[in-house]
């Protein structure tokens, strides 16, 4: 695989116990994370063209050509935009379950394979565990994924109207976690947004605020947590400063024990890696 870009002071990849993670985009344009233990990688959902997926990885050092699986977590455009196309470019099978497939048909157009699994219950892309998991938010049969190799496990749960008890148990172990801080609430209710829409958002099948993401972190943070990637920002309802300062709020001296980024609509992470 080509070089690895990696955030200062972080190990590369590449050994048998590092998982990297980079979200080359995230919010209601397009989201898209990519994951790997130096030998598989994946990604999870491709809500943004195929060629805009491939600048991003390549802006991040990281080379399409490599990609093992795409991994779909439900079938809203900005989950499966690109799907089709890359699925077919580079012949990789698509990884998603029978509810979302059955709502996908005639958004993903055609794909080189389709694999389905069960929420619930865990599968392998070569190296990599994939553990599918039941989140409450308005699609057929989302899901959020814990992904480990050999005793590494990160976290991505975004699209989430609430943190559930199951949520909350399949997250509580990660050594990375990506996680939803939607909205400001103020700001969301001050904004532009139809009132329908904001019920919607505010909604148990909608989005976490910060301060609920905030909340659901001070839970489930434990001595082992390196990393947390607050993610799926609004970009009309919130700023990455707000969510930050609440995030931050919530957790008091809490979260330094690791460390926080915000990823954003425009532009990849840094790649993080995790042993």
């Amino acid at each position: 695989m080509k070089p690895y870009a990696t955030e200062a002071g972080l190990e590369a990849p590449g050994n048998d116990c590092s998982l990297s993670v980079c979200v080359l985009a995230s919010g209601s344009k397009g989201n898209a994370i990519y994951v790997s233990d130096g030998r598989t990688a994946i990604l999870v959902d491709a809500g943004l063209s195929g060629i805009e997926i491939e600048r991003r990885m390549a802006a991040a050092g990281l080379d399409a050509g490599q990609l093992s699986a795409i991994v779909v977590s439900h079938e809203h455009s900005d989950h499966i935009r690109g799907v089709g196309i890359l699925s077919r470019r580079y012949k990789l099978p698509v990884y998603l379950s029978a509810g979302t497939q059955r709502a996908a048909v005639g958004l993903l157009g055609k794909v080189h394979e389709i694999r389905p699994f069960d929420i619930g219950r865990g599968f392998a892309i070569q190296d990599l565990a994939i553990h599918p998991f039941a989140t409450s938010h308005d699609a057929a049969d989302p899901a959020g994924f814990t992904i480990g190799c050999n005793g590494s496990k990160i976290g991505i749960a975004t699209d989430l109207g609430i943190a559930t008890g199951m949520v909350k148990e399949h997250l509580k172990a990660c050594r990375l976690l990506v996680l939803e801080a939607n909205h400001d609430p103020t700001m969301l209710m001050e904004g532009p947004y139809p009132w329908p829409l904001k019920q919607r958002i505010k909604s148990r099948n909608g989005h976490l605020s910060n301060e609920e993401s905030g909340d659901l972190l001070a839970e489930i943070r434990h001595d082992g947590l390196c990393h947390v990637i607050l993610a799926h920002l609004s970009e009309t309802n919130n700023t990455p400063r707000k969510a930050l300062g609440a995030v931050e709020k919530v957790l008091g001296a809490g979260h330094r024990s690791f460390q926080l980024h915000v990823a954003q609509q425009e532009r990849c992470t840094n790649l993080l890696v995790v042993r």
